[in-house]
């Protein structure tokens, strides 16, 4: 049974699970039959089960033979037991890179639980402090007028393709798909700019992966601790973990936390204007009717809307190959140039960042929609930890 947790205090430590930014630490659940609360399946006639939750803690008990197991140690003649050893030095040979490890076996057998505690804090306010309900940075003018902006430029587009279709231009599902790819752009975006990019809380510790190291950095200005890949920014008057950089145009930070909406709101932008630049391209070259020529209302929007979507995708593809480049050196657009001045760039020893820890371990399906990701490890996705966190960890496993 859970044992219930203390009182907690810490308000700005961000939920496991069930919160905007997603999360959870996940641990392994051994089974063994000697420990554990104890269940069936499958009805009264089934076998008894039981769970045993391992921590740092707690070492792991030792596996249980199964009746599987006991099937492979049976005794075998020595002929087939020489064929079976021939074959996989064989398949060892041939295709070595083909066989699955025994880290992935033994993780799908691993049980999680789950924290679905909400620390989140309830204010109504919109900014960017600790007490604030709803992430939004009010303060920069510039990028206001930007990032609204970005909204009139999809608006615009998706009205121009809807009129087409009006005038029988264009055909009605060309319409609707054009629209639908406009409307996913707009979310992503929403999402990009009222989500928390990972800002780091007062009361955050080193987790147990930076935990050990020997220098750990301290922000002056926000007077917390500093994880790795981190940086302050100056607009939003925090430090942001995972920080790429600070993007005018979403009127936010662009770090861990909505690096996913951010990647498909480019995406989305770049299949948008190529899609509309197909279509005009199309019907100026293949065009000989009378019914397939755009009135001449319409001309003059159709010249600006192929303008701003050749800017869209010069714009989107340079961005999409930064965040690729990123994700595959797991350097952000800021370490990156802060190496090429200092010329450190080829002692870098940054590792590749997993796809998971941008997209969650959903299903591939939830990639491509902007809703926010469900991470496997929350704290090593971020960064840090908290003392609360940390305490209803050991309160559910122990």
């Amino acid at each position: 049974m859970m044992s219930s947790a203390p009182p907690l205090t810490d308000k700005e430590s961000t939920p496991l699970l069930f919160s905007p930014k997603g999360g959870g630490h996940l641990d392994p659940a051994y089974e063994n039959p000697a420990n554990g609360p104890q269940r069936r399946r499958g009805g009264p006639q089934a076998p008894v089960e039981a769970h045993f939750f391992a921590s740092k803690f707690d070492p792991p008990p030792q596996p249980v033979e199964t009746s599987k197991s006991k099937q492979r140690n049976n005794p075998v003649t020595p002929m087939i037991k020489k064929i079976y050893t021939s074959l996989s030095n064989i398949k060892d040979t041939v295709a070595p890179y083909t066989k699955p490890s025994l880290d992935y076996e033994r993780k799908s057998r691993q049980h999680y639980y789950e924290d679905n505690y909400n620390d989140l804090p309830w204010r109504c306010s919109f900014g960017t402090r600790h007490d604030d309900g709803v992430w939004l940075v009010h303060s920069d003018t510039s990028g206001l007028f930007m990032s609204s902006l970005v909204w009139l430029m999809i608006v615009y587009a998706g009205f121009t393709v809807t009129l087409l279709a009006k005038n029988n231009s264009l055909p009605s599902f060309v319409s609707i798909t054009y629209c639908t790819i406009c409307a996913l752009a707009l979310a992503s975006h929403a999402k990009t700019a009222s989500t928390d990019p990972g800002s780091i809380p007062h009361h955050a510790i080193p987790n147990e992966q930076d935990g050990s190291k020997e220098t750990l950095k301290y922000c002056n200005i926000c007077e917390t601790y500093k994880p790795p890949r981190s940086h302050h920014c100056r607009i939003c008057d925090r430090c942001i973990s995972g920080m790429d950089h600070h993007c005018p145009w979403m009127n936010n930070c662009i770090g861990v936390g909505n690096m996913k909406h951010f990647f498909l709101f480019l995406i989305y932008v770049w299949i948008a204007s190529a899609y509309a630049l197909v279509l005009f391209g199309l019907n100026y070259f293949l065009c000989n009717d009378e019914a397939c020529i755009f009135p001449n209302g319409l001309t003059a929007l159709v010249r600006l809307m192929t303008l701003l979507c050749v800017g869209a995708i010069i714009f989107a593809s340079n961005m999409i190959l930064s965040v690729f480049w990123g994700i595959m050196t797991g350097m952000g657009t800021i370490d990156r140039m802060k190496k090429q001045e200092e010329q450190t760039f080829e002692q870098s020893d940054e590792e590749p960042l997993p796809w998971t820890d941008v997209f969650g371990i959903g299903s591939y399906f939830t990639w491509i929609l902007p809703i926010d990701p469900f991470f496997d490890d929350y704290d090593r996705v971020m960064r840090y930890s908290t003392t609360d966190r940390l305490q209803r960890e050991r309160d559910t496993i122990v």
